[in-house]
């Protein structure tokens, strides 16, 4: 392990990236963890207020992300700086997605239906750096051997063969799948050969004149979302925790009316002016 280390990821410079990404996964569950247990009344923490405006933590997030990504951009590449600068910049990362909804909407939306992207979001973001930082690049690491370079470049190559079928599975409109199939082989490829989105690109394009296809892609999203949904909520709900149920909505009673029969009908020059 050791070793792999050394070689895959200080010896690259990606030992920065590493540390980058700890802070941002922790900083995410601490924050997770916190706003939960405010929102259950327990524990010691409550909502940053100054002067009656609730702060929220996205604002100290942008400065530590500033404050990260100029000092990354000032330091040596592997230095002390660079390090620091990186953590810096993870904390600040995480505490600004994991409010990614409200910058989204415009609103408190943190523990509404809409806030669930924030979950999706942070997933994807720490999926895609994970990515990056456990692939094998062939630049940065000296003395490389024939087979290890020919290892390197077999990765790579996947790599670029499940891009491309992940492109194709965003544009039927797989955003998660094409996200995914980036980091798991042949997830792509299972999402590139299935049947589009309505309402995708593909399917615009290439449905526009097979209505068998549509009502087939239609039935298809249909089953799909139905028996996944719950699955997906289920883990959202576990990582973020469960949103609000909506207020019911309440329609207004009827007004006082001039008593208990009917009122006097309209007289017989009615209408005449």
């Amino acid at each position: 392990m050791g070793h792999w280390l050394e070689r895959n990821i200080v010896e690259p410079g990606k030992l920065p990236l590493l540390l980058a990404l700890t802070a941002f996964v922790l900083t995410f569950v601490i924050t997770r963890a916190i706003t939960r247990l405010i929102r259950a009344g327990k524990g010691p923490f409550g909502n940053v207020k100054a002067g009656g405006l609730h702060i929220h933590h996205v604002v100290p997030g942008v400065v530590l992300v500033v404050v990260g990504g100029f000092g990354a951009v000032a330091s040596s590449r592997n230095g002390l700086g660079a390090a620091l600068a990186a953590i810096v910049f993870g904390i600040g990362a995480g505490l600004v997605l994991d409010e990614f909804a409200l910058i989204l909407h415009l609103g408190d939306v943190y523990w509404t239906e809409e806030g669930r992207k924030s979950v999706e979001v942070v997933v994807i973001t720490a999926a895609l750096v994970g990515l990056l930082l456990a692939g094998f690049s062939p630049f940065g690491v000296n003395d490389l051997s024939a087979g290890e370079l020919q290892d390197r470049g077999t990765v790579i190559a996947n790599v670029v063969a499940n891009f491309a079928f992940s492109l194709v599975a965003l544009s039927k409109g797989k955003a998660r799948i094409a996200i995914f199939g980036v980091i798991v082989p042949l997830v792509g490829l299972v999402g590139a050969a299935r049947l589009a989105r309505p309402g995708s690109a593909w399917a615009r394009r290439f449905y526009g004149n097979r209505p068998r296809a549509r009502a087939r892609a239609g039935l298809r999203a249909y089953h799909h979302d139905r028996r996944w949904s719950r699955l997906t909520r289920s883990l959202q709900d576990w990582i973020g925790g469960k949103p609000d149920r909506p207020e019911p909505v309440r329609l207004p009673g009827p007004g006082p009316g001039p008593g208990p029969g009917p009122g006097p009908g309209p007289g017989p020059d009615a209408g005449r002016r």
